[in-house]
């Protein structure tokens, strides 16, 4: 073990910091937290809103409802804008709400894990850039597999976690602020924040330290996963990451199993099929687990057994695709397999 606020960690933490940098696509000061990415999805509401601040969070699945359950525990008026999961919110509809209504902030989901929809943050940057409101985003299961330029993009406020395609144990968050989002964290008006108070972080990572204790094992890992994306490169990296998912996709429309996500806003990162007329996804997720060693995903929500969630994201090759596809084209053939 080393000690957290000692020059060998602090070696580590700028590294990490710098190395985050391209992969976030900005200039700020990376800030690293002990936490999983739900922690820093509340920080991100409660640094730049105070009580009864009105917010517009957009929601097409499982994590934009976590962030409208967030913003209601923090007394947030907040005003949702849906779309059906499997789709994206309409930017369209993102400006008609802007210029209906002043919101201190707009809220979305990057890469909704829970269907496999992409958001436009281009798109939608360019919606919110000219308001007064700042944009939190949602990148934990899209940053280090999907594009993102959170500065050229206008993204104010952007938060990750380590263990997906950052390819580490869970229990680091990360987040990026701009300017913009500084003017809006900086006085307290009504904010309760402590442990995660972002003007904390900013003066521990000056000294390259965190506020509190650091899991400082995890933040080896990031370097590590980190200087690995550096040396492959981030475009082959990105590359990668949209080969395979395009693969893994052909594959499963090859077994007859339909994309739920709108193909025009699909993931790299995860990939969600619908389940056949008569096929329990959570029979699918439990076969592969107990014949072929292999972990995929069902749903925790109102697609339990409707759908089944694979990742493609991380240190992965076009062997594991293939062994997947392998291995779920079997499953599929034995449940479908008539019973006497």
């Amino acid at each position: 073990m080393l000690n957290h606020r000692g020059p060998e960690f602090g070696e580590i933490m700028a590294e990490a910091a710098d190395l985050a940098q391209p992969v976030i696509g900005t200039r700020n000061k990376v800030l690293f937290f002990a936490s999983s990415g739900t922690g820093v999805m509340e920080a991100a509401l409660a640094n730049a809103l105070g009580e009864g601040d009105k917010v517009l969070i957009l929601s097409n699945g499982q994590f934009g409802e976590r962030f409208v359950s967030i913003a209601k525990a923090l007394n947030l008026d907040a005003d949702v804008l849906e779309a059906p999961w499997g789709q994206a919110v309409p930017i369209a509809s993102v400006k008609e709400k802007l210029d209906a209504a002043d919101y201190q902030a707009v809220v979305a989901v990057h890469n909704e894990s829970s269907t496999g929809v992409v958001t436009d943050l281009e798109a939608l940057g360019a919606a919110v850039r000219e308001t007064d409101a700042v944009l939190i985003i949602d990148s934990v299961s899209g940053l280090g597999g999907i594009e993102v330029c959170q500065d050229d993009w206008g993204i104010d406020i952007l938060v990750s976690a380590s263990q997906k395609a950052l390819m580490c144990p869970p229990g680091v968050g990360l987040v990026s602020v701009s300017d913009k989002g500084w003017d809006r964290i900086e006085p307290d008006d009504g904010k309760r924040r402590f442990y995660f108070d972002f003007r904390k972080a900013r003066d521990a990572a000056d000294k390259n330290q965190t506020t509190y204790t650091t899991p400082i094992t995890l933040m080896a890992a990031i370097r590590e996963a980190l200087r690995m994306i550096d040396e492959e490169g981030l475009a082959n990296v990105l590359d990668r990451h949209q080969t395979l998912a395009v693969d893994f996709r052909a594959g499963g429309a090859a077994l007859g199993l339909p994309l739920f996500t709108d193909p025009q806003m699909v993931s790299n990162t995860v990939t969600v099929f619908s389940m056949p007329d008569g096929l329990d996804g959570n029979a699918v997720v439990e076969y592969m687990y107990r014949d072929f060693n292999t972990v995929i995903a069902g749903a925790r929500n109102w697609l339990a057994g409707k759908v089944i969630r694979i990742g493609t994201m991380g240190a992965i090759s076009g062997a594991e695709i293939s062994t997947d596809l392998k291995y779920l084209k079997q499953t599929l053939d034995r449940l479908d397999r008539p019973k006497n």
